[in-house]
Order: structure tokens, then sequence, then C-alpha cells
């Protein structure tokens, strides 16, 4: 590990990026502690505390929401948009052109997103404010004061963004991730204070099971997040001569967990939709919209019904997102125009067939892990009663994802540079 290290800050290069990402990622912790006037702290702080699914949402954007600070939405906007260009993708087909025009084409769509991430950040920051407007988070909020605020939070998720990009040119890994990941870590230190803070003899217990479970879920996100089915496939080849024929023996690699978090963030997004409405509907004049609201409110309340929501959203999402990136009848048409075959399968439509029924399994595996990392928080906390820890599954399986991608993308940086010298 050592010799590594020292390998790593020997190549000045390699050293220098590592330094522009760790300034950048702490350029956005400072801005994550720069308050916008016009909020009661204290109140936020007990409004995140009490609301589970607030709270993930505070914890991802490492206490910038608590601390309604300039980049409060923090790169939610963007992700948002990454999702919405690549989901328009697949109906728009100048778009899907452009998909397949590589590194021009890959430019071009990322400018369109940068474009649709400035109205998704206004709409989502106009949401928010309001929704602690309600709540009465926010006071003296006039038409000026508002647009003021959306302006500056905007301005903030923009800025985000742009470190991010920063860091994905000019460092080691993703910046978006890696700037999700901090702002997960970040969090760490408080939740342990406030751990410590209440911890008693009765919860020790609760703790060091805690601590065992999230070492377990630690190496199951591991052991899936590189999990992969591998179907064999061969390929008919010829000499030059034209006097022998052979076959090449190769693989196609599909992964357990091709979704990733996205499937994760969708569900999540769904089951904050009633939450926001209904608690922005329950100041509402009209006196049976307001009942209607505390309901659906009380309702989200109710963690078994939360959770239930929850995973079957998650595991939809799962097969839906799948579905959408990965067409099997596609790559079997792709393995038949090159001279592939799949031994003992028939080209065409047997391996289109066959491929996908695969994928169903597979995809069924990754959806239901998926599922449970997703209201893992939640059966923790009623499992040891320790309500001062909120990392997820969610966050964990993020960090952890970070991590593999990029020691990978920093062990081809190092073996790139070495191989250069020789």
């Amino acid at each position: 590990m050592l010799e590594k290290i020292k390998q790593i800050f020997s190549l000045p290069d390699l050293r220098n990026r590592i330094i522009v990402v760790v300034l950048l990622l702490f350029v956005t912790r400072i801005l994550a502690h720069i308050p916008i006037p016009g909020a009661n702290l204290e109140q936020l702080k007990d409004f995140f505390q009490k609301n589970q699914i607030f709270g993930l949402l505070n914890m991802f954007s490492g206490g910038a929401m608590e601390n309604f600070s300039l980049i409060l939405m923090g790169v939610g906007p963007y992700i948002t948009a990454s999702i919405i260009m690549q989901l328009l993708g697949i109906v728009i087909p100048s778009l899907e052109a452009l998909q397949k025009e590589g590194e021009w084409g890959q430019q071009k769509i990322n400018q369109y997103t940068r474009y649709l991430t400035v109205p998704i950040a206004i709409m989502q920051s106009y949401a928010m404010l309001n929704l602690l407007k309600s709540q009465n988070l926010i006071s003296n909020l006039s038409v000026q004061s508002l647009i003021l605020m959306i302006l500056a939070t905007t301005a903030g998720s923009i800025l985000l963004m742009w470190l991010g990009e920063l860091i994905s040119e000019n460092g080691i890994g993703n910046g978006i991730s890696l700037i999700i990941s901090v702002g997960i870590i970040a969090g760490f230190p408080t939740q342990i204070r406030n751990t410590l803070a209440t911890l008693d003899t009765s919860k020790i217990i609760g703790l060091a099971a805690f601590g065992v479970l999230y070492i377990l879920v630690i190496a199951l996100i591991v052991f899936i997040n590189e999990g992969e089915r591998k179907i064999p496939v061969s390929y008919a080849t010829r000499s030059t001569s034209m006097r022998s024929y052979a076959t090449v023996q190769s693989h196609l690699p599909l992964r357990v967990n091709a979704g990733g978090v996205i499937p994760i963030i969708f569900g999540m997004s769904m089951m904050l939709v009633p939450s926001v409405a209904s608690r922005f509907f329950e100041q509402a004049k009209s006196a049976w919209l307001a009942d209607t609201a505390r309901y659906v409110s009380h309702l989200f309340q109710n963690n078994l019904f939360y959770d239930i929501c929850y995973f079957i959203l998650v595991i939809f999402f799962t097969f839906f997102y799948v579905g959408i990136i990965f067409k099997p009848k596609q790559v079997a048409e792709n393995l038949q125009k090159q001279g592939g075959f799949i031994p003992g399968i028939r080209p065409g439509s047997e391996s289109s067939s066959y491929i996908s029924k695969i994928v169903n399994k597979i995809t069924l595996t990754g959806a239901l892990f998926l599922g449970l990392i997703a209201i893992l928080p939640f059966i923790v906390q009623s499992v040891t009663g320790i309500n001062t820890l909120v990392l997820g599954g969610t966050g964990l399986l993020i960090i952890v994802s970070v991590i593999i991608e990029t020691s990978r993308q920093l062990q081809a940086q190092i073996a790139m540079r070495t191989y250069e010298k020789y």
C-alpha cells in the first residue's frame, strides 16, 4: 500500500491531478457552509432530523440543505437532467443518432444537459423553498426575496456542476460522483457525535450489530457490483490461405447490477413527490384538500407502508431502466453481423430470446439487491434502535462504487505512465 502511494506521488502529472481533485472538493465543502439569509437554521436541522426522506436528501447534499447553503439543491438538478437526456435519447431519433457519433456526439449531449440543468434547478429550487415556507422554516419571504433565493440556489447548482466537470477533466474519477460521495462522507462526524452523545448501555449491542451489519453490506455491495454473467460466444474465422478454419472463443458480459444507483434515484424521486405535495397542501384553504394532504403525509410517515412502496418502485425502475439501456434483439443482431453465435443457440430470434431470458433472471437478482439497499436504513434503525446514524445502503453503494471506479482509473493512469517510461 505504501509503495503504491509512493509510486503515485513520484509521478508529477498524476500528483498534480490528485491535488486538483482535493482542492476542488475542498471548495465544494466550503460552499456547503455558506448560508443564504432568511431561514431558521435550528428549526431546519430539526425538520431534516425528524423526516426520514428529507433526512436522506440532506445526507446526499452533505448537510447543505439543513445549512440552507448556496448549494442547497446540490448536483440534483444536473443528475435529473442527465437522466432525462438519457431517456430522451431512446425516443428522439436525432438524440439517438448523436449518441452514436462518438466523442463529438457525447459533447453535444453534455452541452444540452447543461442547458436543461438550468430550468430544472429553477423549478426544484422553487419547489423546495415553497416547501420550507409552508413549514414556517423561512420567514418574510417576499416575491423579491424568493426570486433572489432561487437565483442564488440555481447559481450554486450550476457552480457545483462546473466544479464536477473540472474534476473529471483535470483530475481522477468522475467529478459529480466524487462530489456526492464527499457530501455523504462529510455527514459521518456529525452522526458519530450525535450517536456518542445519546449512547447508553442499552444501545451498545445495537451499535455493535450496526457495525457488523454494515461491514457485511459493504462486502455484499462489492460482490454484486462486480458480479456478471458471461455468455459464451464463438466467432467463426478463416485463415488467409483459405486452407483452414477456426473459431475464436469469447464471451458476452452481463452485469448483475446494470442499473447502478439510478433505479434508487428514480424511486426516491417518485416517493418524494407525494411527501412534498402533501406538506405543501397541508396549509390549503380548502378543507378537503388540507385533510387529504394530512392523510397522505401521515400515511407516508408509516415506515412499513413507505418501505413497501419504495421497495416495489426500485424493483420496477430497475427492470424499466435495464430495458431501456440493454436491447437483447440489437445485441443478437450485432453478434450475427460480426459472425458470432452462442454455442447451441441459433442466431437471430432464438439468440435474442435466450439473452433476454438471462437478462431478466440476473436483473431480478439486481433489483432485489437494490430494493434491499434502498430500505436498509429503515430496517437498521428498527432493529438497532439507533436513529442518529442515517447512512443508508444507497450511500454505501455510491461510496463503494465511486471508490472502485476511482481506484481503477488511478491504476490505469499509473500503468499508462509506467508503460511510457519503457
